[in-house]
């Protein structure tokens, strides 16, 4: 049975991360996305180091289930293929610098007189307009300002440190994805086609509130105050590792200190309850972590697993691929790509039990499908070779 975005056709001009992983997300759930690139480079991923076959891990992990031309956007015989597109589809994408795609005749009003039900989606690091916004940006900029390094404390070494992934290219690309698909349900309803704006740095801001900002919720006198999550998440050190669990009421406290044979704390005043364990957080710590340390990590996670408390090992990279969990979970899949040869992903993570998504296609290959979709959208051979004459194709 075809994914939930059967018939669904998008328009990616984006690059990158947090565009082309949007949409992405989209073909996964079985939407068309035609993604279209500049000729000679293409979408930077490409250029990724880590590749074989001439094709990137980085470019392969965002771009599958999709399909990809090549238009030279700087010609105007190219741009009016585009809007051709553009007028028979249901989504467009960019994440060009705000000010750019206007330049192009390719802004929200411009798109929107051709095609009133389109969905245009414009993803920028400030949004498209104040003090930032001409700027360039990456994700650790935009990891800086909206507050996530200044939380990446260990307690033992107390200096910021960036999220060493870019958390913020891809929560503004989940933003995106689920704005858009919001969008396209508002339009079965009703409402139409409609610009969203996505600023990373609002988006990345977004992601961090719940837990991030629990100091910083209440305004004015009289809030209590405790520890925020990112004051007590840490590492616990064993005599050959390292090993992470987090307890969060009574029970899975006594549970831990049964596993850390201390069950007399369980009665201790200074321990016994979440009020005196609070009024006590560093003592209680500093007992801990002595106790961890008279434990192996793997006879320490037996013994917590046993007494059900939530713990777990830190796996390197290849452990992660071989964890048992993920394996039942089949969330780790094999492809072999064209270019690239074998390759493992991550398997869209919803589980549709009526409309299943899935990996329709590998990333394609700069241009491999431009003629394909010249050829449906109507031209001749002849047009197609005029269009190569004068440069808007390669």
């Amino acid at each position: 049975m075809p994914g939930p975005l059967h018939g669904i056709r998008v328009i990616d001009v984006s690059a990158v991360v947090s565009g082309p992983l949007a949409t992405m997300l989209l073909a996964d759930q079985g939407a068309d996305v035609i993604k279209v690139e500049t000729p000679e480079v293409g979408d930077i991923l490409r250029l990724n180091p880590n590749s074989r076959g001439n094709m990137s891990s980085f470019y392969l992990n965002c771009n599958r289930s999709k399909r990809a031309m090549v238009l030279d956007l700087s010609k105007e015989e190219a741009r009016e293929i585009l809007k051709g597109l553009i007028k028979e589809a249901d989504v467009f994408v960019q994440n060009w610098r705000p000010g750019a795609a206007e330049r192009l005749g390719l802004g929200w009003e411009n798109l929107q007189a051709i095609n009133p039900n389109l969905i245009y989606c414009a993803i920028s690091g400030y949004g498209p307009s104040g003090p930032y916004s001409n700027r360039r940006v990456y994700d650790p900029i935009i990891q800086g300002l909206t507050g996530h390094v200044a939380v990446q404390n260990n307690p033992d070494v107390p200096i910021p440190d960036l999220v060493r992934n870019i958390v913020a290219d891809k929560s503004s690309a989940y933003t995106a994805a689920q704005a858009i698909t919001s969008a396209l349900f508002a339009r079965e309803r009703g409402a139409g086609g409609q610009r969203i704006d996505v600023p990373m740095m609002d988006a990345s801001l977004a992601f961090f509130w719940p837990d991030g900002m629990l100091k910083h919720t209440f305004i004015g006198e009289g809030a209590k105050k405790g520890a925020a999550l990112y004051e007590i998440y840490r590492l616990w050190e064993t005599q050959d590792g390292r090993v992470i669990w987090f307890a969060n009421n009574d029970s899975e406290y006594y549970g831990l200190f049964r596993a850390l044979k201390k069950p007399e704390w369980c009665n201790d005043p200074r321990f016994c309850d979440t009020p005196s364990r609070i009024e006590n957080l560093e003592e209680l710590g500093a007992q801990i972590m002595q106790a961890v340390g008279q434990f192996s990590t793997q006879e320490l996670l037996d013994r917590m697993i046993a007494e059900d408390v939530p713990a777990g090992a830190v796996l390197d990279l290849g452990e992660v691929i071989e964890d048992p969990q993920l394996q039942h979970n089949e969330a780790i899949v094999e492809q072999d790509h064209p270019m690239a040869g074998r390759i493992r992903m991550a398997r869209p993570a919803a589980r549709f039990h009526k409309t299943p998504q899935h990996i329709s296609r590998p990333a394609p290959g700069p241009g491999e499908h431009t003629e394909e979709i010249l050829r449906e959208a109507g031209l001749s051979a002849e047009e197609i070779e005029g269009l190569r004459t004068c440069g808007a194709i390669p």
